[in-house]
Order: structure tokens, then sequence, then C-alpha cells
């Protein structure tokens, strides 16, 4: 037996090792990661030109690295791009949005602690999506969709 017997492993999914879902809505999602015990849901997503996610809020930390297209948050100036990185602190609130004329798929890397408190116009609660719900989603739409179920890198204290 070497030291490397003995310590955790890394653990590795290529680009092409988990599909993309269509949610139905412009957009896909990619599942890589989610532990339910510390509420965190990784994914990645791909927006077309137009797109808009509904207001939300942040109940934890959420960090965004944008590979593609450009994208924006309607209360805020700044605008994401290719190579851009986003730091949104717990608490935040904001309405995510893809501008219509770009060119090309806005595809954003997410790491999402917590969970997304979607808004309606009044700032009442409408859904609450965390780990378990876009585990289960994403799962359903995999079987939905033809695809056989992805080994998403998983930490589930209950099964």
């Amino acid at each position: 037996m070497t030291l490397i017997d003995n310590i955790p492993r890394a653990l590795h999914r290529g680009a092409d090792d988990l599909p993309f879902v269509d949610l139905g809505d412009g957009s896909l999602l990619q599942l890589l990661h989610v532990d339910i015990e510390q509420g965190l849901w990784v994914i990645r997503t791909k927006f077309q030109p137009g797109y808009r996610v509904q207001t939300h809020k942040h109940t934890g930390t959420v960090y965004a690295f944008t590979l593609s297209g450009r994208w924006k948050y309607e209360e805020y100036p700044d605008v994401n791009t290719a190579g851009s990185y986003l730091f949104e602190p717990a608490g935040s609130i904001h309405t995510l949005t893809v501008p219509a004329d770009n060119t090309e798929v806005t595809d954003v890397f997410f790491a999402i602690n917590g969970a997304n408190l979607n808004l309606d116009a009044d700032g009442n609660v409408e859904l609450v999506i965390d780990a378990g719900l876009i585990r289960d989603t994403y799962f359903a739409l995999c079987e939905a969709q033809g695809l056989p179920r992805p080994d998403v890198i998983l930490r589930d204290p209950n099964g």
C-alpha cells in the first residue's frame, strides 16, 4: 500500500462525460457536482441570446465564470464576457439577462451554495431551487430526453 492509497481521490469528469439537458425555456443545463449536505450545486449553463432568468435571491454565495458570450444583471451596469469572474454574496438579488444581440451562446459555469429563491414582482418567493431539486430535475430531464443516468459527482448522506 502506498501513501496515495490512504487519501481521498480527486474526481474528474470530462467535458463530454455529462450531458446538457434542454430545460425547455431556451437554456441548457449540465450538472457537474451536487453536495446535498453542504447545499452545493455546480452547473454549467448555456443561454441563447435574449434569455432572461427570473429575479431571484441567493441564500448562499455564488461563484460564476463566463466561458463565452455575454450576460449581466438588470440591476447592475457590469457586463460579464468570456473570461469574466463574478462573486455573488449571500443575500444578493438580481435578474440575469443575456443581450438579444449576442452573436453566440452564452456559456457560464456557476458554483452555488444554498438556494435560489425565485421572486415575483412583489418580492414574494414563488419557487425554491436548491441542490436536491437541481439533482432531481436534472436526472428526470436526462431520462425524459432518452439519456442514460449521468455520473454526476454526488454527495448525499441519505443515499
